[in-house]
């Protein structure tokens, strides 16, 4: 590296700035204690760890911007709440899951590195500090919070904190909700140990008996009950407008039941109570090749969830030592998983309270727009498909078009078949509706349910039982690989010949998060597209062994390889001189391969832009190595999932949109699809809205620095910071506004 490269390279370190009291600094810097190697050599060892930042750390920082939003006062306070449940819940995840793992590694003695170079014993060691950190941070935050949303109206108290009014509407609760359910299980020599169920929330009770004898005893929090146990209002102050608002009170529903500890065991003396929490790994291998019936197998894995191995212990930070030395040997668990925290524990459960009717404590409202070309339904629908591609920017457009899609497919007497993969489809979902009424009008019905979606199995079972009763042909996908393209076809008589209409998008047919989660779908009858979702059907369904598709690009059969080669095709275009840009916009790049090919499209010269919400392995902005790479991360209110893949090819640019984040499991271990946008109409709007847009956000991105670390992209001086997510729901509902008075002459 020359002596100019050096000094910028230190300078970008010492210079590094960590921004306002909203930062999390022991989050935002986790690089080597090596800077990354020289990378200016004609050859680059691209396996050299100090390329690479860590995925588990990266999945922590990914939390920690969320917790950012919950503390930034621009946010309306029940929107500061959400976010503070949201980075509880994810933190809740990343133990189940990848701490689950990583103990599973070093208890069968792994010792091979990530591509960063830490192995498993060291990656562990460093989330549990990260992540004990931001927990504690996450309480500051609730603290904080608190008196704003009192002076607010949605006041959220202590047990001694109540007055006699509300001890008295407290115990009223108590009396004819809480006490009925409760079981309290004592542990003695006659009486065993009891079970801890994941992420359940419990008191452990000491008691005095009559002999003076110490007992000890476990009580559950029911999970049935709301964590906030809601008060009777009462008027608030008048507002500006004239109106009085209610004040809501709520107290925490543990310790109402730790004040009335003496109604379940009476003739006993209180001697100190205290709640504790677990977690367990939920990431069970399911052995397909082993499993006569998958549905079964699926089955007993959620349930052995519940009792799986113990990841993590959270106790409230007043916990005597006899308490906590009794549960760690009962749990017999790893001192180093005990987390101890201020009250309240499982502030996931915080939620409950966006539920308060005060929208003037939310983000207005938005409502979707309905491009006037999707509000066509049955045969207009398909003429207008066969004129034209359509592609729909959830949750900005409207999700109905393709609950519409199906419904209209079902009804249309043509239709002879519809085939289509489910992920997480939710409760009550109107698209399964559609599949069930195809079904009652004789039409032909295959879906592939992927059971092993990770917390939605439950629901999927139910609905692969309830289509199945119906006489839908239901598959569970490949043995060892989950199914996570999104993809609906509809085969259609027109005339003599068959059409295909096929749906290809980014996100779940889930109407419920199409409202919460940034998302593209594209509406097609290319009878290349029509052909090679008819053969991945098969593929899927069948003994197909498809190894080519004209268009599609299907993991892992053909992703990688066309991926890949497109990257370079893009590096030869520099190189050659011609234009070439990279834009990349999804939720983790992890990948060694992509990212070592990236690093060398930036050392040819190809300017990269990556918007990547969360996991982003690659170090940006490393001179001679990554100069012209910059990434971002949104973090606002929608969850940024849509996957755009744009190349600039030399001045004709091609663009891929799909299923497949950037990750080996993506790629090499899952049924994923990209496909193509093909019409030019629609490349330009992918560039030049959706993705320069998100690029010149100034308001909820964070640029990655070439150590890990987030800071605020701030705007240029003297102009006001641009919130992409509020630029789309303005451009959309401007767009409402012109349709709607367009059709009433208004």
């Amino acid at each position: 590296m020359d002596d100019g490269a050096t000094t910028a390279f230190e300078d970008q370190r010492r210079d590094h700035p960590v921004n306002g009291a909203a930062s999390l600094p022991f989050l935002l810097a986790y690089a080597p204690e090596t800077e990354p190697a020289d990378p200016a050599a004609e050859m680059l060892d691209l396996d050299d760890p100090t390329y690479y930042l860590n995925r588990e750390l990266g999945q922590v920082a990914f939390n920690a911007r969320v917790l950012e939003e919950a503390d930034d006062p621009n946010n309306p306070l029940l929107e500061r709440v959400k976010f503070l449940a949201i980075t509880e819940s994810n933190t809740d995840e990343l133990f189940m899951v990848r701490v689950a793992g990583l103990k599973q590694q070093v208890e069968a003695g792994v010792l091979s590195e990530s591509p960063d170079g830490l192995s498993p014993a060291e990656q562990l060691a460093a989330v549990r500090k990260a992540s004990y950190k931001l927990l504690k941070a996450a309480r500051v935050t609730w603290q904080e919070l608190k008196p704003a949303l009192a002076q607010a109206g949605v006041i959220v108290l202590d047990h001694a904190e109540l007055n006699d009014k509300q001890r008295a509407s407290a115990e009223s609760s108590f009396d004819e909700l809480i006490f009925p359910v409760l079981t309290p299980l004592a542990f003695d020599p006659s009486r065993p140990f009891p079970h801890i169920s994941n992420l359940s929330l419990n008191l452990a009770v000491v008691v005095r008996d009559s002999a003076g004898e110490l007992r000890f005893a476990r009580l559950k929090v029911p999970a049935s009950l709301p964590r906030l146990v809601p008060l009777k209002r009462s008027s608030g102050s008048v507002r500006r407008d004239g109106t009085v608002p209610h004040n809501h009170y709520f107290v925490w529903l543990e310790q109402l039941i730790a004040a009335h500890l003496d109604r379940l065991f009476p003739g006993m003396e209180i001697v100190e109570s205290h709640a504790f929490r677990v977690t367990r790994d939920a990431d069970n291998a399911i052995q397909d090749l082993e499993a006569d019936d998958l549905l079964e197998t699926i089955e007993q894995s959620v349930r052995e969830r519940r009792f799986a191995n113990l990841v993590r212990l959270e106790v409230d930070a007043t916990m005597s030592d006899e308490i906590l030395e009794l549960l760690v040997t009962e749990l017999e668990m790893d001192p180093l998983d005990i987390y101890a925290l201020d009250a309240p524990l499982g502030l996931s459960d915080l939620m409950g309270l966006y539920g308060v009717d005060r929208h003037d404590l939310k983000d207005p409202p938005f409502v979707p727009f309905v491009p006037p070309s999707m509000e066509l339904t049955g045969a207009r629908m398909f003429e207008l498909l066969r004129r034209q591609d359509s592609l729909l920017h959830h949750p900005y457009d409207a999700f109905a078009p393709v609950v519409g899609f199906l419904r209209s497919a079902a009804a249309d007497p043509d239709v002879l078949a519809i085939k289509q993969t489910l992920y997480r489809v939710g409760r009550n979902s109107p698209v399964v509706g559609a599949l069930l009424d195809a079904r009652e009008q004789g039409k032909q019905v295959a879906v592939v349910v992927e059971l092993k979606a990770r917390f939605d199995e439950e629901s999927n079972i139910e609905w692969a039982r309830r289509l199945e009763a119906e006489g839908v042909h239901v598959i569970y996908g490949l043995l060892g690989l989950k199914t996570h393209a999104k993809m609906a076809l509809v085969v259609r008589k027109e005339g003599e010949s068959i059409r295909r209409y096929v749906h290809l998008g980014t996100g779940n047919y889930n109407h419920a998060t199409a409202g919460l989660y940034t998302d593209l779908g594209l509406f097609t009858c290319d009878p290349d597209i029509g052909a090679d979702a008819s053969e991945l059907f098969n593929h899927l369904t069948g003994y197909s062994a498809a190894h080519r598709f004209r268009k599609l690009l299907v993991a892992p059969i053909n992703l990688r390889s066309r991926f890949e080669a497109m990257i370079r095709r893009e590096i030869e275009h520099s190189q050659a001189g011609r234009p070439a840009h990279l834009i990349f916009k999804c939720n983790s790049l992890v990948d060694p391969g992509v990212i070592a090919l990236l690093y060398a499209a930036s050392r040819a010269g190809v300017r990269i832009d990556l918007v990547i919400r969360g996991i982003c392995c690659l170090r940006p902005g490393v001179p001679g190595l990554s100069d012209t790479i910059r990434v971002i991360s949104i973090v606002g209110r929608f969850l940024e999932h849509s996957r755009i893949f744009y190349f600039e090819n030399g001045g004709q640019p091609q663009a891929y949109v799909g299923s497949a984040d950037l990750m080996p499991r993506n790629i090499d271990r899952r049924v994923e699809v990209l496909f193509p946008v093909e019409d030019p109409t629609l490349i330009a709007r992918l560039r030049n809205e959706l993705l320069d847009v998100a690029l010149a956000d100034t308001a909820k991105a964070r640029e990655l620095r070439y150590n890990g670390s987030y800071v605020r992209v701030q705007p240029a001086a003297g102009s006001e910071p641009f919130n992409s997510q509020e630029w789309f729901m303005r451009n959309r509902n401007a767009a409402a506004r012109r349709h709607t008075a367009s059709r009433y002459r208004l």
